[in-house]
């Protein structure tokens, strides 16, 4: 049986290349062996609100921040945002979206829905490795939430 008490970041990416450039950005800054990544909406709703394959996961351990993409299979980023935030339990995790969407709707929406921050993934390599380790670094070490 897994254990999910180290997970300080949910990484949401259906996107594997997308997801490993964000696990080496993030083993650069020693933040990698605390990830959990999921590959849809769906998933990422079972882990934050323990049910399915997470049914048996301890509910004090909840993330210190959810790495969001929107264009996502089974359950979109947005409804996963929507759920997250409209949950006692679940909204004060701060979310980011990292998408590669720059639509104007969606980052309204998201803003609308409470995303804590809305980036649109860097296309260059390191540019994209440079900003993960910044949110990483900022959400999970600088970054204080309410209890």
């Amino acid at each position: 049986m897994e254990t999910y008490e180290q997970v300080e970041i949910l990484l949401v990416e259906d996107n594997s290349t997308d997801a490993e450039m964000t696990l080496r950005a993030l083993r650069r800054n020693n933040l990698a062996n605390k990830v959990h990544w999921v590959k849809d909406g769906e998933q990422a709703l079972e882990f934050m609100f323990r049910t399915g394959a997470y049914a048996s996961r301890d509910p004090a351990a909840v993330p210190k921040l959810i790495m969001l993409d929107i264009k996502m299979p089974k359950v979109d980023g947005i409804e996963v945002l929507r759920r997250i935030k409209a949950d006692e339990r679940t909204r004060k995790v701060p979310v980011v979206v990292m998408t590669s969407s720059n639509e104007e709707r969606d980052v309204v929406e998201s803003y609308r829905l409470g995303v804590n921050s809305y980036i649109v993934k860097p296309v260059q390599f390191e540019s994209f490795l440079e900003t993960v380790a910044k949110i990483g670094l900022y959400w999970v070490i600088t970054n204080r939430v309410p209890r």
